[in-house]
């Protein structure tokens, strides 16, 4: 009942003014590379222990252990703030996964030969193979970290449930490693406990035909599993109890028995061949952390699909222009068409010279991408060796620390925000000479000061034109304000285009941006959104038109402070 006043008296009402404006749906960063195992598919991770159960740590080549620089800079970014990650693994060759070996079944049930069910492990590549006999205290030869196996520690005839565990390849069954737990699951694909309801039996593949390259999803129940997936039902048990509650003859032995076993069969090596694979500063032009240059570009193809993967930097860090000109060209033009990301990239591989880091800057002109110089020598903490970085290694973790202390358009350089502490040293101490050649060819030089230590001093673009977006925080200001503009307007398509449409526009987006500007990332803006630029021809070819004007804030990059020395008695000017 609406509240009115029909005889004198004081009404008090409220009106919620408080609404808070939409903020932007978060994307994070985006790292192209080798990974020690894990999905062949962009996968998305929240933390570096995320990371590692899925994707690992180190592998061996030529006896040797090694980690990717995929996980190095996993590592930094999410030590430096990040929240999200999309790790995009690229392998050479073709990669499956590892499958059940035969679990039994009870007797008096099918005598096929077949397990009741079959599980496939996500991630892909012949690390996940565990298959082998079983020895002393339940241990496996192949088992290992990297691994998994499973177990079926009980089993009820009577209802027709059972339970399974995903444990750790390395563990035995005096100490087991228990990934993950699930009880009362069941064959009868009636029942919400149906084992491929609660596991899941998603499959994803990347395909390449005349339409394109993307992703073939087959399955219809989405995978919780974070390990496995379902991958057929052999043996089903619908109406497992008759009328009267008891479990029918001819489908108790169907159920799997208690028992445990291992995951074979997944086929995809590692390196690319027999030979050692080139990590670090041994990177060359063939061979990169053990995969060829072109083992890319299938993923570098599937990331244009800005609708199905959001970030807003990605790197690739093993992939330099000197040597690897197609997949690094790939890498920006990526960038420079999905518009809403900005490319760290790296020029030249180690023990380059400053004159070739600024050659290969001159031959590339984009807004949205970024370079930085020299290699950097870090400690690998999966290792305990020290080994030479390239630096989009760890600037994905210096722009994620910059957002989490500041905001997008910030510069992420200097003292305040562009510090390297776990950098012990960087390939070559650069002089004041040295850093204005690089900055004044393009490239960000990462430099060493006393009581300071290594530090990103320099957030140029590699835009040859001189404007605001020669500069990595106005760039990365437009993506964040086009990012969150640009959802609002996608709620717009195909709504009436009238006054109250634009309207509904302008309540949204002015607001945010008057918040932007409060943080110090415009000095001014202006939106128009009216009949002014919706003229009748317009709205007759179906268009609803808007204009953003913005003024960037600009960086305080040259302090230059004069001392005037006066004579006495001279009175200082106000």
């Amino acid at each position: 009942m609406a509240e009115v006043l029909l005889s004198p008296g004081v009404l008090t009402r409220e009106n919620d003014q408080s609404f808070l404006t939409q903020q932007p749906i978060q994307a994070g960063a985006c790292i192209v590379g080798p990974t020690a195992k894990g999905p062949t598919t962009p996968t998305l991770v929240t933390s570096y222990s995320d990371y590692t159960n899925k994707f690992g740590t180190t592998v061996t080549s030529g006896s040797q252990v090694y980690s990717y620089l995929t996980n190095h800079s996993a590592q930094n970014y999410f030590n430096n703030g990040g929240t999200t990650l999309l790790v995009a693994r690229v392998t050479t060759g073709t990669f499956t996964s590892a499958t059940s070996s035969l679990i039994p079944t009870g007797s008096g049930g099918p005598t096929t030969g077949l397990s009741p069910f079959v599980l496939e492990t996500i991630s892909k590549g012949d690390i996940m193979n565990s298959d082998s006999t079983e020895g002393t205290d339940n241990t496996l030869e192949s088992g290992s970290v990297d691994n998994i196996r499973w177990e079926v520690p009980s089993a009820n005839l009577e209802t027709g449930e059972f339970s399974l565990l995903i444990r750790q390849g390395s563990d035995s069954s005096v100490e087991k490693v228990i990934l993950e737990s699930y009880d009362g699951l069941s064959l009868d694909p009636k029942s919400p406990n149906f084992i491929s309801k609660v596991i899941g039996n998603t499959q994803e593949n990347i395909v390449t035909t005349a339409d394109g390259t993307f992703i073939q999803v087959s399955g219809s129940f989405p995978n919780t599993s974070r390990y496995v997936t379902v991958k057929q039902v052999n043996y089903l048990t619908p109406d497992y109890l008759d009328n009267s509650g008891t479990a029918k003859n001819s489908l108790t032995g169907s159920l799997p028995v208690v028992s445990s076993g291992s995951f074979g069969a997944a086929s995809g090596a590692q390196f690319r061949s027999s030979e050692a694979a080139n990590f670090y500063q041994n990177i060359d032009g063939t061979n990169t952390q053990g995969v060829a240059p072109a083992d890319y570009n299938t993923m570098l193809t599937l990331l244009g699909n800005k609708d199905e993967y959001q970030f807003n930097v990605i790197s690739s860090p093993g992939i330099t222009r000197e040597d690897h000109a197609t997949q690094f060209n790939s890498l920006v033009n990526l960038a420079q068409t999905r518009t809403d990301t900005i490319a760290v990239v790296d020029l030249v591989g180690y023990d380059a010279t400053i004159g070739t880091a600024t050659t290969q800057a001159g031959n590339v002109n984009s807004s949205y991408a970024a370079a930085y110089w020299p290699w950097l020598l870090v400690n690998d903490p999966n290792t305990g060796e020290y080994i030479y970085s390239p630096a989009s290694t760890l600037i994905p973790g210096v722009y994620a620390f910059n957002d989490s202390v500041a905001e997008p358009w910030f510069a992420p350089a200097g003292i305040n925000r562009g510090g390297l502490d776990t950098v012990v040293r960087p390939e070559k101490k650069l002089t004041q000479a040295n850093r204005d050649t690089l900055y004044q060819g393009k490239v960000n030089p990462i430099a060493v000061f006393p009581n300071t230590g290594t530090v990103v001093f320099g957030q140029k673009t590699l835009q040859k034109k001189a404007s605001a977006l020669d500069r990595v925080n106005v760039r990365r200001l437009l993506i964040a304000l086009k990012s969150f503009i640009g959802q609002v307007a996608s709620n717009l398509v195909f709504e009436q285009n009238t006054i109250t449409t634009r309207n509904n526009f302008l309540a949204q987006v002015n607001p945010y941006l008057e918040s932007v500007q409060q943080r110090q990332g415009i000095f001014a803006f202006k939106v128009v959104m009216d009949d002014t630029n919706n003229t009748p021809d317009v709205i007759d070819r179906n268009q609803l038109v808007g204009q953003i004007f913005l003024q960037p804030t600009r960086t305080a990059e040259f302090v230059v402070l004069d001392f005037n020395v006066l004579p006495t008695g001279v009175e200082f000017p106000s």
